[in-house]
C-alpha cells in the first residue's frame, strides 16, 4: 500500500512537467526582478512570473516588468526563446492570487501605481477588470496578446 501511495504522489508531481503547465513558483529572499533589479519578496501584491520548462524562472514586482522582459527576452535572458517559456503568471489585484498571464485581463491607465510607478493591473476575470477601470478612471482593458510593446513604453 505504502509503495502504490509513493508512486501516485511521485506521479502527481510528474504530470504537470509532462503536460507542459509548471505550477507558479514561490519567490525566494534573494530575488531580485531581472528588469529594475528591485527584490520581488517585498511586492506580493503586484507578483508577476515566467518560468521555464527546464524549471528556471524570473520573477518580477510588476506586469510591466514582466512585459518588459517578455518583449525583449534576448536582452534579459540571452540563453532562453520564448519557446523555452512553459507558462507565465501574474496576480490578480482583487484575489491577490496567481493567474495565467494569458487568459488574464489588464487594465492601463488607471489611478493605481505598482511598484515601479504606472502599472498593468492584472485580473482573471473580465467583469473585475471591467469594474476597476471604471472606479479607477483605467483608460482601456487589454487581454495579453493585445499588450503592445509600445503600451508598455508609455507606462514609463
Amino acid at each position: 500500500m505504502r509503495r502504490v501511495l509513493i508512486a501516485a504522489v511521485v506521479l502527481a508531481l510528474l504530470v504537470p512537467v509532462v503536460a507542459g503547465e509548471r505550477g507558479p513558483v514561490k519567490p525566494q529572499v534573494r530575488d531580485k526582478c531581472p528588469v529594475c533589479g528591485m527584490f520581488v519578496q517585498k511586492y506580493p501584491d503586484f507578483l508577476a512570473e515566467v518560468v521555464f520548462k527546464d524549471g528556471s524562472y524570473a520573477v518580477f514586482d510588476g506586469t510591466k516588468d514582466m512585459f518588459k522582459y517578455y518583449f525583449d527576452l534576448a536582452k534579459y535572458n540571452p540563453a532562453k526563446r520564448t519557446g523555452d517559456i512553459d507558462a507565465i503568471y501574474v496576480t490578480d489585484y482583487y484575489e491577490l492570487k496567481l493567474v495565467d498571464a494569458t487568459k488574464a485581463f489588464y487594465v492601463d491607465g488607471s489611478n493605481v501605481f505598482g511598484p515601479m510607478g504606472k502599472e498593468l493591473i492584472s485580473f482573471e476575470k473580465e467583469a473585475d477588470a471591467r469594474q476597476f477601470a471604471a472606479d479607477h478612471n483605467g483608460r482601456a482593458v487589454q487581454r495579453f496578446e493585445r499588450v503592445l510593446p509600445e503600451l508598455i513604453r508609455s507606462l514609463d
